[in-house]
């Protein structure tokens, strides 16, 4: 009798689990509640295969508010799947910033990386143009106002304002690499997001950051590689001019001999341009 219950008791969780995934991946805050106060500890359970947990599927789909009430219902924040990905880095990847807004309320790891890559949820922004969740992951370390913005652009401001701030460690973050020596910036740069590369600049990313041969990911391009090596693979003109005007330099070549090829396809590239623009 008292197998039979256990028995029961577990169809019944992982029965109640499936809804709370549902719930959470639709949105379905009601649903979400009523499941939550029935059984907190619901907030714990995970998918089977790919280990997403209910906070994994409201993140991705962007239902903050869910996000919220599951984190109060007390999951572990910093909960990865089976690829080692976060919440937050699920919700960058997507874009949802009220979702990371949310997240970075309650203080998550955003030095945590995934199984896969090594990638940090920053990485995930930057692979596809979240500038404004860039922004949100790094509030922390970045003073909110003006003067800091002024400083990091070279202009004049009042340095006793930002005394305090301590540069090196938002500099060690923006620059954090994943495997294969890939930074954030490589990853704008060569999908063509311009403004999270001059985002990424202003925060103190570096220009001449180049890749390794410990990753898979570069094999197309070579190790050795700068993030305007990646910006002219990608044949993106505007990447390639703000990277140029920040110092990057024209005559890296990286183990496949890439430099003036590397700039050959970006003035190709411009030149195609300009004739598309014109036609």
């Amino acid at each position: 009798m008292g197998f039979l219950s256990i028995m029961g008791n577990s169809f019944g969780c992982s029965a109640s689990g499936e809804r709370l995934v549902s719930a959470a991946r639709d949105g379905d805050l009601q649903e979400a509640k009523a499941l939550l106060e029935y059984n907190p500890r619901l907030a714990r359970y995970s998918t089977f295969g790919v280990r997403n947990s209910p906070l994994h599927y409201s993140a991705a789909q962007g239902h903050h508010e869910i996000v919220s009430l599951l984190i109060e219902s007390g999951v572990d924040i910093n909960l990865r799947n089976i690829r080692g990905q976060t919440a937050l880095m699920q919700a960058c990847q997507y874009g949802h910033w009220e979702v990371v807004q949310t997240l970075m309320l309650f203080k998550p790891n955003i030095h945590r990386t995934d199984y896969v890559n090594g990638g940090t949820a920053l990485h995930f922004a930057a692979l596809n143009g979240h500038a404004r969740c860039i922004r949100l992951i790094l509030a922390d370390y970045v003073p909110s106002i003006p003067e800091f913005w002024d400083s990091m652009m070279g202009k004049s401001t009042h340095e006793s304002t930002i005394s305090d701030f301590d540069k090196s460690a938002l500099s060690k973050l923006v620059n954090q690499k994943a495997d294969g020596g890939i930074t954030a910036l490589h990853m704008a740069a060569l999908n063509g997001h311009a403004e999270t590369v001059s985002l990424l600049l202003d925060l103190g990313a570096s220009v001449s950051e180049v890749t390794t041969e410990d990753g898979s990911t570069i094999d197309l391009i070579g190790a050795g590689s700068t993030p305007l090596h990646y910006a002219a693979c990608g044949g993106n003109a505007v990447c390639c001019e703000v990277l140029i005007a920040r110092g990057a330099s024209l005559s890296t070549e990286n183990v496949n001999g890439y430099a003036l090829n590397m700039l050959n396809l970006f003035r190709l590239f411009i030149t195609l341009t300009l004739i598309g623009a014109g036609d």
